[in-house]
């Protein structure tokens, strides 16, 4: 069996009362939290206290199913909920607060030098808004990418981070512009199918609730690729997430300059370009979903023959249906308690499969031997529960085995033609295929600095 390396054990360092996660953490909240009675301070005034009332009850309606499509999306590698926490506050009061305040100092300063309220209002809202808005959601990507790096891997993971945070600054901005229009039909006594309130909830609400996901998603892709990308390759980590940001950008303005186009200018913008684009987004979205359960099969194997994992777990954790069946398996016979643990095994293994795949290209880093290590205890302490779960469910689904082959079908012989089986009762193969039943573990040179440790072995006087 290949051994690990050591732990590495690093000096002690006098940290800082600055450097303490506590202090960060408070200093964060704290900035959110301010930063949203701001926000509401400012969307109460412009509003009225009925019209914030009303645009609250209306905005609120697609933020369940937006963050609910989010993390369906992410659920082969589910991020942890504080960061998504963290990105819709972003979105929904520190973004909306920098584009409320932006956006109305910059249309103020084009008003007083051109002496064209009109065509301040125009510029602002194609040329301004798109920059200052993406800029802003952009920042709460960035900041994930940089402090939760662990948590980032790929293309779902900006897609998700992205899409949260645009959906806060979306819900914000939602309020504002219907409470605005229901302040309008107070004045003008409209009400019903007619009013202002209804168009503009159909409009923001029915017809485009995405529209800000999608402007800030190009973002997140552009990080997703640069974390995809190996470490050595700075100057196309640092142009994917620019060039996904002017996108956004392109994107946000041809939609908000829609209404310059004519009468039909939204409706032709909608159909020609923000159906396809949605379209397209999903397609990337969903094929990258399944990019990472081809990895979580094609990296857990190494596993199994350093004896951590079965052979039926790959399987079973490169399955969508394998994984909830294991779930409701372990549910009906270890209540929540098991399910728990079964989802928390699948998340442990997937996390532990892209590890490895960032080690065999270069993007380890150096707690990879550390991070390796806990992932795979965790595991271990889990397994009584999960294995039983995962080997049912691999059973379930797996494809049924051929049907015997008559003795006449080959001409010769009194027996039945080869029977194989599901994918999960294959031997390891590649480079981490042993060349006998009996022959110790001995990965590919190219991966031996990523072999994986072997499990533990019971103590001898201990039952």
């Amino acid at each position: 069996m290949a051994t690990c390396p050591p732990c590495p054990i690093r000096p002690h360092r006098h940290t800082h009362w600055w450097q303490r996660p506590w202090v960060r953490y408070g200093a964060l909240i704290t900035l959110l939290a301010l930063s949203g009675l701001v926000i509401l301070a400012l969307v109460r005034e412009q509003t009225g206290t009925r019209g914030f009332l009303v645009g609250l009850g209306l905005a609120v309606l697609p933020v369940p199913l937006l963050v609910a499509a989010f993390r369906w999306l992410d659920r082969v590698d589910p991020g942890p909920w504080r960061n998504l926490v963290f990105c819709f506050a972003w979105g929904a009061c520190a973004a909306a607060l920098i584009a409320i305040v932006a956006n109305s100092f910059a249309t103020r300063w084009i008003a007083t030098a051109t002496a064209d309220p009109a065509s301040a209002d125009t510029l602002g809202a194609t040329v301004i808004a798109p920059v200052v808005e993406e800029s802003a959601k952009a920042a709460a990507v960035l900041l994930v990418f940089l402090f939760r790096r662990r948590d980032f891997n790929g293309i779902v993971d900006g897609v998700v981070v992205a899409g949260i945070t645009a959906t806060g600054f979306a819900f914000t901005e939602n309020i504002l512009y219907l409470g605005n229009a229901f302040g309008t039909d107070q004045l003008t006594g409209d009400r019903g199918i007619a009013s202002v309130t209804a168009a503009t909830f159909f409009v923001r609400v029915v017809m485009s609730p995405f529209a800000h996901p999608l402007f800030t998603v190009l973002t997140g892709i552009g990080f997703g690729i640069a974390a995809l990308s190996p470490g050595r390759h700075h100057l196309r980590r640092s142009l994917l997430p620019l060039a996904g940001l002017l996108l956004a950008m392109g994107m946000h303005a041809l939609w908000n300059g829609s209404a310059a186009f004519g009468d039909y200018g939204f409706f032709a913008v909608y159909a020609a370009f923000m159906v396809p684009a949605f379209g397209l987004l999903t397609w990337l979205v969903v094929w990258s979903r399944q990019r990472e359960l081809r990895t979580v099969r094609a990296e857990l194997p190494a596993y199994v023959a350093a004896g951590w994992l079965t052979p039926a777990e790959p399987y079973a954790l490169g399955s969508m249906r394998a994984r909830r069946i294991a779930r409701q398996y372990a549910r009906q016979h270890a209540g929540k308690e098991g399910a728990r643990a079964v989802a928390r095994y699948e998340a442990c293994a997937t996390s532990v499969a892209f590890l490895r795949q960032r080690g065999r290209r270069g993007r380890a880093g150096a707690g990879f031997t550390v991070r390796e290590r806990e992932l795979l205890d965790a595991l271990w302490h889990l397994r009584g529960v999960a294995r039983p779960a995962l080997e049912y469910a691999a059973r379930a689904t797996a494809p049924p085995a051929p049907r015997p082959v008559p003795p006449w079908a080959y001409g010769h012989g009194h027996g039945y033609g080869p029977v194989t089986y599901g994918p999960y009762f294959q031997p390891p193969h590649g480079p981490y295929a042993p060349r006998h039943p009996q022959a110790t573990y001995a990965p590919h040179p190219r991966y031996a600095p990523y072999a994986p440790c072997p499990p533990p072995r019971p103590h001898p006087h201990r039952p």
